[in-house]
Formats: C-alpha cells, structure tokens, sequence
C-alpha cells in the first residue's frame, strides 16, 4: 500500500499554453519545500498540444522515474484522458481540495490534473499540496484500486 509520495524521486509537471503560468508558480513552490521537480513542458504559453505533455509525465510516473506527476491544461480533462491510457496511471481531475485530497484517500491517484481556467492559482497551489501530502488509505479502497 502506498502510504505519501516518495520525496526522494522528482515530482514530474507538465502542461500544454492554458497551463504554463500554473506550472511555473507550481514548480517553484514544489522546490521551496524541498521537491526535486522534472518539468516535461511546455516551455512557453506559445499553443501547443497537450498529449505530448501528458504522455511525457505519465511515462515518468509509469516507469518509477517519478513519485507523482501533475498536469495542467485549460480544462484538466485533456491531459487526464491521455494519462489515462498508461497502464499504471490513476490519474484524477480535480478543481477543490475535497477532490484531491479524495483523488489519493480513495483511489490512490498518482497523477493529478489541474484546470487552469476553472480553479485559480491558490486552488491550484493548495490542491497540488494536499494530494502530495495525503495517504492512501487502503482497507477497501484497495480491493477497488486493484479493480482497476
């Protein structure tokens, strides 16, 4: 049962243009508090597509080259459905701290996605806290999980 997020392994961050300035403030809170973070783009607010993001996170979570990842787009429900597809990713979309507190309580997410044109930036900074913060809780939400 995974309990938190290694904080030895980088946090993996990614985003398509709708996302980019909630990375960037993203990534610098994650450094203060001590998270080594792998940002997988994109680099600028210049349009962009969103999968390729999305699949670069993914495969970090996917392959243990990450503890966690977060994704932004402009409504969170591009980059989840792409992360989606990855075999190991339990990725959850989220806009209250209620949803992503949940996202790890009960479903033991490992990915979490933000929409940046629906939560503002202290949303986003508060949800990206508590779902690296939150344990799984296991006992019946495991049998579930591993359903999936």
């Amino acid at each position: 049962m995974n309990t938190t997020f290694n904080n030895a392994l980088p946090i993996a961050i990614g985003c398509d243009h709708a996302g980019f300035l909630y990375k960037e403030n993203l990534k610098k809170i994650l450094e203060q508090k001590g998270w080594q973070v792998s940002d997988k783009g994109t680099f600028s607010d210049a349009s962009t597509d969103y999968p390729d993001y999305a699949h670069a996170v993914a495969t970090m979570v996917e392959e243990g080259a990450a503890a966690a990842g977060i994704l932004i787009c402009g409504s969170g429900n591009g980059v989840c459905m792409t992360a989606n597809k990855h075999q190991h990713i339990r990725a959850a979309l989220a806009w209250t701290d209620e949803l992503a507190m949940l996202a790890r309580q009960h479903n033991n997410a490992n990915v979490l996605c933000i929409p940046a044109r629906f939560v503002d930036t202290h949303t986003a900074e508060s949800m990206t806290e508590l779902f690296l913060n939150t344990a799984f809780e296991g006992g019946r939400h495991e049998r579930r999980v591993e359903k999936i």
